[in-house]
């Protein structure tokens, strides 16, 4: 969870670079990236406070498991699902009320059932620990394109 909690830190870093853009790099602005990776975190985490543990499935992935293990995602493999895409123009006050709610958000985690989870349209059910570290992995993914971006 610290790492968690640590990128969203970089993120308020990075927000008065949230207008740079860099199209060798990556299609987004470095506000859509921040914005997207925080509308993950909250609803991955709105989905795991809703779930039942006992309606998990478990079905082992390879990539999950490759991804999670390396805490690595390929580049321009994925499209983002359309709820987790920021919509509009992006301003400096909603970079941040986005990192503010994704913090909360995190912090809800801590209070979950370790066998509540979300599912994942790639990787299928996660249980909390495995989904923590999904939510790390994915948002450091695009903190690492942010700073290709920033330079």
């Amino acid at each position: 969870m610290k790492k968690l909690l640590q990128v969203l830190v970089d993120f308020e870093n990075q927000t008065p670079h949230y207008l740079a853009q860099n199209s060798n790099v990556s299609e987004g602005n470095v506000g859509w990236h921040i914005i997207h990776s925080c509308l993950v975190i909250t609803s991955v985490t709105k989905s795991i406070l809703n779930s039942h543990p006992s309606h998990f499935k478990k079905k082992f992935s390879w990539k999950a498991f490759v991804v999670l293990l390396l805490a690595k995602f390929p580049r321009g493999k994925a499209k983002a699902p359309s709820f987790t895409q920021p919509a509009g123009e992006i301003t400096s006050d909603m970079v941040l009320e986005h990192i503010k709610e994704a913090r909360k958000s995190a912090n809800l985690l801590l209070t979950a059932n370790k066998k509540q989870y979300f599912t994942h349209p790639i990787f299928g059910d996660l249980q909390l620990p495995s989904a923590i570290r999904f939510l790390y992995v994915h948002s450091y993914h695009h903190e690492k394109i942010i700073r290709d971006i920033v330079g």
